[in-house]
């Protein structure tokens, strides 16, 4: 008689562990600062289509590195959540905090449960009227969780990014500073090879604007991120209307809960 297949639960959990890591770190960074105004995400994607930042609720953005189909899984359930919870009691109870909870549990038990685990890493931010009481939560493919302050980085690049915002991040810098410093990071090669120079074409970028009205989400992109990444104006800011050309995101507009 054959003797049954064994692997030891310390073997297979690290078995697991490397599968996920491998996939995520295939994956083009993505990284979410903290700026004088809110909170910036940047990525480098150059699909109008599929997105890795996104907008979750008023206050409550995402952003994701890893396989599509499942962080985009992750997002859709995180606005089920967001819109029952905000519909169920009022608005200001969807919070970031309460919504990473909620993603640990998923990714915690797809990670011990399930034949694979998820190959993704995702934040959820949020940006408050005080800037003291931002928050930026990193959930990793286990299911752990970490309240990160001032920025973070996900992705393939996502040491050599860190070491870099380590280094030159400051709390207090306006928006045109922290995306040309996440864009320069962004573009420059781990192993010392020469330097790209990413395009806006390249890139998305948004922000959880604070001085908006109640949605705080918007995308930026076309010719205002060109002026933000130039170092011509560095006082060039973000206006705060809604009719911006290339600007307003009208794709998420459907996620709004009602009311």
């Amino acid at each position: 008689m054959s003797m049954p297949f064994y692997v030891s639960p310390e073997q297979l959990m690290k078995d697991r562990a490397d599968y996920a890591r491998k996939g995520i770190a295939r994956g083009r960074s993505v990284v979410v600062l903290a700026y004088d105004g809110g909170i910036a995400f940047v990525a480098e994607n150059p699909s109008r289509a599929l997105h890795k930042i996104s907008e979750i609720y008023d206050r409550i953005a995402f952003a994701a590195v890893g396989k599509y189909n499942e962080f985009e899984n992750l997002r859709v359930a995180g606005i089920r959540y967001a819109d029952l919870r905000g519909y169920s009691y009022d608005r200001s109870d969807v919070t970031a905090r309460g919504l990473a909870n909620a993603y640990a549990q998923t990714l915690g038990t797809v990670f011990t449960q399930e034949s694979k685990p998820y190959e993704v890493e995702i934040v959820v931010a949020q940006v408050d009227d005080d800037p003291a009481d931002d928050q930026i939560y990193r959930l990793t493919y286990d299911g752990s969780v970490g309240d990160e302050q001032g920025f973070v980085a996900m992705g393939g690049a996502a040491e050599h990014v860190s070491a870099g915002l380590q280094e030159r991040w400051e709390a207090g810098m306006d928006l045109g500073a922290v995306l040309r410093l996440a864009i320069e990071l962004l573009g420059e090669d781990p192993n010392g090879g020469s330097a790209r120079t990413l395009t806006a074409d390249q890139l998305e970028v948004a922000v959880l604007d604070r001085a908006r009205e109640r949605r705080k989400f918007r995308r930026i992109a076309g010719s205002l991120l060109e002026a933000l990444l130039s170092t011509d104006d560095p006082t060039s800011d973000v206006p705060h209307t809604d009719d911006e050309p290339g600007v307003h995101d009208t794709h998420l507009t459907e996620d709004e809960p009602e009311g």
